[in-house]
C-alpha cells in the first residue's frame, strides 16, 4: 500500500509517521508513506501556496494550482483509489472507513491549512472528504496522521498479533471490554475471577456482556446503529 500526503507543513508529520506501529510497518515494507511539500509548486519567487479570499472574508485560502499540479504529477506515476481531503465538514471517520481504506492500494491525503482550500479542488480533484470530529484544528496534518495510523495498523503484519485489531473498539459496533494484566491483585484491587478461570467460553461470554454494558453506558448511540 502507498499513502501520499500533501501538505504545506511537512515537518508536522515527521514524528507521527516515524515511530511505533506506523514506523515499523514502513520499515517492514508493508506500506510506503510519502509526505510532499506543496511549496514545490508554489507560485512566484516566494513559492506562495495561498492567497486572499474572494469576497473579502478574513483568512488566506490555499490555491488550486499547486494542489492540481502535484496531484497530476503523482498520477503520472500510479493510479489512485482515493484522493482524500481532511475536512471538518467531511464524513466522520469511523472504524468501518478505516477498514475499507486499508484494502486500497494507493491513496492521496490532502491537508488543508489557513482558511481552507479553493473549493474547486473539492469539486474537481477530491474524491472523498473525511473529518475526525466536529471541531476545527489549525491544519489537516494531525488528522491526516490519525487517518494514516488507523489504516496502517490494519494491514496484515503491521501488528505483532494480527488478531488484536479484530477485538478493537468499534470493529463489531461496540466498545471493547475492560482489559487487565499482572499482577492479579494490587492494593486490594482485583482482576475479575472469570479472566483467571482459564475457561474460554466463560471469558468470551463475560467480554461480550461487558462490551455491551460499556457501550450502553458510554456510547448508547452505537447501539442504535447496530440494532443491538
Amino acid at each position: 500500500m502507498r499513502i501520499d500526503i500533501l501538505t504545506v507543513v511537512p515537518e508536522l508529520l515527521d514524528s507521527p509517521l516515524s515511530h511505533s506501529i506506523v514506523g515499523r510497518a514502513i520499515k517492514k515494507g508493508l506500506v510506503e508513506i510519502e509526505v510532499h511539500n506543496l511549496r514545490k509548486y508554489g507560485i512566484g519567487p516566494r513559492a506562495n501556496v495561498d492567497d486572499y479570499c474572494y469576497g473579502g472574508d478574513a483568512g488566506m485560502v490555499m490555491m488550486i494550482e499547486p494542489v492540481d499540479r502535484m496531484i497530476a504529477e503523482l498520477k503520472t506515476e500510479r493510479d489512485y483509489d482515493e484522493v482524500i481531503y481532511m475536512s471538518p465538514d467531511g464524513e466522520t471517520l469511523t472504524q468501518g472507513i478505516s477498514n475499507e481504506l486499508s484494502l486500497k492500494e494507493n491513496i492521496i491525503i490532502l491537508c488543508g491549512h489557513y482558511k481552507g482550500i479553493d473549493h474547486r479542488i473539492r469539486e474537481h480533484l477530491v474524491t472523498r472528504e473525511i473529518s475526525v470530529g466536529d471541531y476545527v484544528v489549525s491544519g489537516g496534518e494531525i488528522p491526516a496522521a490519525l487517518l494514516a495510523d488507523s489504516i496502517v495498523r490494519l494491514i496484515p503484519g503491521a501488528l505483532t498479533d494480527e488478531t488484536s485489531a479484530l477485538s478493537d473498539s468499534f470493529q463489531d459496533g461496540l466498545l471493547s471490554p475492560p482489559v487487565y494484566t499482572r499482577p492479579a491483585e494490587y492494593k486490594g484491587w482485583k482482576v475479575p475471577d472469570v479472566l483467571l478461570s482459564g475457561n474460554p467460553k466463560l471469558i468470551q461470554a463475560w467480554q461480550d456482556e461487558q462490551a455491551l454494558e460499556r457501550t450502553r453506558a458510554l456510547r448508547p448511540g452505537l447501539l442504535e446503529k447496530t440494532g443491538k
